[in-house]
C-alpha cells in the first residue's frame, strides 16, 4: 500500500485557560523539511515536536502550527509596582523643586514610562504539554490517514498507466510485423540504385545485413521493459514506503522505452513509443509525491 506525501490534519481542545488548535499540512519533498509555528511557551519543546513529526510522516515539506486562544486574563499586563514607586518618588521630588503639586498628573505620566507594565509568562506545565502532545499525535494520525487515502487514488492511476504501457508493448509485436523485411528491401533498393544490382556481392551483402539489422532488434528491450513494469507493480503493492524505489524503477522503464524508440525505425512503432512515454510521464509525476 502506497502513501502520498500530501496530507492534512487538525485537532482542537478547549481548557478553562485557553483553546488549543494544532494544524499540520504536508506536500511532497525529497527530505523532511519541517516548518513550525509555535507559541513562545512551546518553544522549549520544538525538538520533541520535530521528532514526533519525522517518526510519523517521515519526509515531505511539512508545516505545523500550534495556536493558543486565551480564554481568561492569564496574559493581562501586571503593574510593576517597584518601578512605579521609583518613578513616582523621583518625579515628585522634581515637582516639589519646581512647585508642582498635581500628583494625579504625575501618576499618569509615570504610567507611560518604560517597564511600568509587565506580562507574566508562566512556564509550560507537564500536564499542559501532555495535552498539546496528544493533540499533535491526533493531527498526525489524521494527516497519515489523509496520505493513505490519497495513496489509494494514486495506486489506481499508476496501475492504469502501467497496464497501458504493457498494452502498447503487446501491440508492438503486431505492428512490428515484417519490419525487418521492409528494411532489407529498402537497403537492397538503395544499394542497387547506387552501384547497380550486377555489382552487388550477394554473400557479402547478406553478412553485412545481419550485423546491421541486429542493431534494430528490440526483443531484449521488450523483455526488460515488461519485467520492469511487473517489478513496479510488485513494489507498489508491497509493504512499507517505496516512493524512491518506484521513482528509480520508472527511470529504468523510461530507458527501455527510449531504446525501443531509437531502434524502431518505423512510424507505427514510433507512435506506440510516444504513447508509452505519455503514460510514463504520468507515472513519474505521481511517484514524486509517493512517500
Amino acid at each position: 500500500m502506497i502513501r502520498s506525501m500530501t496530507g492534512y490534519g487538525k485537532a482542537m481542545l478547549e481548557t478553562p485557560q485557553r483553546k488549543i488548535t494544532v494544524e499540520i499540512k504536508s506536500i511532497n519533498g525529497k527530505q523532511a523539511d519541517i516548518n513550525t509555528r509555535l507559541p513562545w511557551i512551546c518553544k522549549e519543546k520544538e525538538l520533541d515536536i520535530r521528532n514526533m513529526i519525522i517518526r510519523r510522516l517521515e519526509r515531505g515539506k511539512i508545516d505545523l502550527s500550534v495556536n493558543f486562544d486565551t480564554m481568561d486574563s492569564e496574559s493581562a499586563p501586571v503593574i510593576n509596582r517597584n518601578m512605579v514607586r521609583s518613578y513616582f518618588s523621583q518625579m515628585k521630588e522634581i515637582s516639589s523643586e519646581l512647585g508642582i503639586t498635581d500628583d494625579a498628573g504625575l501618576l499618569a505620566i509615570v504610567m507611560r514610562l518604560p517597564e511600568t507594565l509587565r506580562t507574566e509568562k508562566p512556564e509550560l506545565s507537564d500536564e499542559e504539554w501532555n495535552r498539546i502532545a496528544g493533540l499533535i499525535e491526533e493531527a498526525l494520525t489524521m494527516a497519515d490517514l489523509y496520505r493513505l487515502e490519497e495513496g489509494k487514488a494514486m495506486e489506481k492511476d499508476l496501475s492504469k498507466s502501467v497496464a497501458a504501457i504493457t498494452g502498447y508493448l503487446d501491440n508492438l509485436g503486431s505492428v512490428e510485423g515484417d519490419r525487418i523485411m521492409r528494411m532489407r528491401e529498402k537497403l537492397m533498393s538503395t544499394l542497387n540504385e547506387a552501384v547497380g544490382s550486377e555489382n552487388v556481392d550477394r554473400n557479402r551483402f547478406e553478412q553485412e545485413l545481419i550485423f546491421y539489422l541486429e542493431k534494430f532488434d528490440i526483443n531484449e528491450e521488450k523483455v526488460r521493459l515488461r519485467k520492469h513494469c511487473d517489478y513496479f507493480l510488485e513494489t507498489m503493492n508491497g509493504e512499507g514506503n517505496h516512493g524512491k524505489m518506484l521513482n528509480f524503477i520508472s527511470q529504468e522503464i523510461g530507458r527501455e522505452i527510449n531504446t525501443i524508440g531509437s531502434k524502431a525505425n518505423d512510424a507505427a512503432m514510433q507512435k506506440l513509443v510516444v504513447m508509452m512515454k505519455d503514460e510514463l510521464e504520468k507515472i513519474k509525476e505521481l511517484t514524486l509525491n509517493i512517500l
